[in-house]
């Protein structure tokens, strides 16, 4: 039986709250451990990031999906795999959750729970890097659908475990986390001053993994 909007609502809620509070909390434990050392730093956020991310979307994929990220949200929709009136909810979903889990991340840190960032994360590195991570993570969830659905989880975390690494950005790839990380001066943030762009690219690059995810991986007529 197919769930109802409360409850996928909900399930987006609260795994973004889960999602975003570790990127945040991990990158704050990270930085604070590693006396310095920014690939040290950068390790420890990225094996955070994808160990939960594959509990996340193991536990509460069955329910909403485990979007957590309002560019799938969007490409899915474009999939008539979701109803367009549910694109909104899903994001506010996303958001207000992923909100809370950044001001859990810095509660938890003894950190102001209101902030801004100030690291700057801009060029047209930077922006190509989030159109490639984003470009790839649609692919990954598209393809991995298609031909293994079990293997989603798997297949999603460890995508963004090797995307920290292979893209300049440091693969942010979720329009939502972008906005919440600005409210995080931490290792993790970045400027809201940059954001914009980040988004722009984000949504680009999720345009053209829906478009060759469907050439890939669509059966033919």
């Amino acid at each position: 039986m197919a769930e109802t909007l409360g409850r996928r609502l909900a399930a987006e809620a609260v795994g973004s709250f889960i999602l975003f509070g570790t990127v945040i909390g991990s990158g704050i434990m990270a930085e604070a451990l590693s006396g310095g050392n920014v690939a040290i730093a950068l390790l420890g956020n990225t094996l955070a990031t994808g160990a939960i991310l594959f509990v996340l979307i193991a536990m509460i994929g069955p329910v909403s999906g485990a979007h957590f990220n309002p560019a799938v949200t969007v490409v899915m929709a474009q999939r008539r795999e979701l109803p367009w009136r549910d694109v909104l909810p899903y994001v506010a979903a996303q958001l207000a959750g992923g909100l809370l889990g950044a001001f859990a991340a810095q509660l938890m840190f003894d950190l102001p729970i209101l902030q801004a960032s100030v690291k700057a994360r801009s060029g047209i590195g930077q922006w190509t890097g989030e159109m490639v991570a984003t470009f790839g993570l649609i692919l990954t969830i598209i393809g991995t659908v298609r031909h293994r659905p079990n293997a989603v989880p798997a297949s999603v975390a460890l995508y963004i475990t090797a995307a920290y690494w292979f893209t300049s950005s440091t693969s942010f790839a979720n329009p939502a986390i972008t906005i919440v990380r600005s409210l995080s001066n931490s290792f993790a943030g970045i400027a809201p001053a940059n954001v914009p762009m980040f988004i722009f690219a984000q949504f680009a690059g999720a345009a053209v993994g829906a478009l060759v995810g469907r050439s890939l991986f669509e059966k033919s007529e």
